[in-house]
């Protein structure tokens, strides 16, 4: 069973994960309202896999014979200067929710919890592939800039990104 501490560790990850899934479904309907189809449904795409990380989570809290609590989920920012803006956003979500589990990390392994401590490793790559997509998304922004051309390829790149690059997140 995990220490009332973890569990309520684990639960506000859960709460940050459940944001992390209005965060980026407000960012696809801010990207569509902007004609930025391509964004949106990238970020529509991200937004359904953030809803399984949450569930992993709680189907692990409950498994464990703990209780899974989801916790007030506050609402997302919903207006960007510009794409740039948006992703620059996104990519220092992915850092705050990096340094997260980092801490749930450290927290079950000073604990003992050597389970809980290694079902939280696929978190941990997962974080790192995430920083990785936004950094590089940022970069490409800088390079083709906001506006004109570069920023219609850009967006069609990202929606192609979609299927090419989905992930399934394991059951467990």
């Amino acid at each position: 069973m995990l220490s009332d501490s973890l569990t309520k560790r684990l639960n506000r990850q859960i709460t940050l994960e459940q944001y992390s899934a209005n965060l980026y479904l407000q960012m696809s309907a801010w990207c569509e309202a902007q004609g930025l189809v391509g964004c949106a449904h990238f970020l529509g795409s991200h937004a359904e896999e953030e809803v399984q990380h949450m569930r992993r989570l709680f189907r692990y809290v409950n498994d464990t014979g703990a209780m899974a609590v989801i916790g007030a989920v506050d609402a997302p920012r919903a207006d960007y200067a510009d794409v740039k803006d948006l992703f620059e956003a996104t990519l220092a979500h992915e850092e705050g929710i990096t340094a997260a589990i980092n801490e749930l990390v450290a927290a079950a392994f000073a604990e003992g919890d050597y389970s809980t401590f290694q079902f939280l490793q696929w978190y941990v790559a997962e974080q790192h592939e995430e920083e990785g997509l936004f950094k590089q998304i940022c970069d490409r922004i800088r390079i083709v800039g906001v506006d004109g051309p570069g920023l219609f390829l850009f967006d069609r790149e990202i929606g192609d990104r979609v299927g090419a690059s989905s992930k399934a997140t394991p059951a467990n």
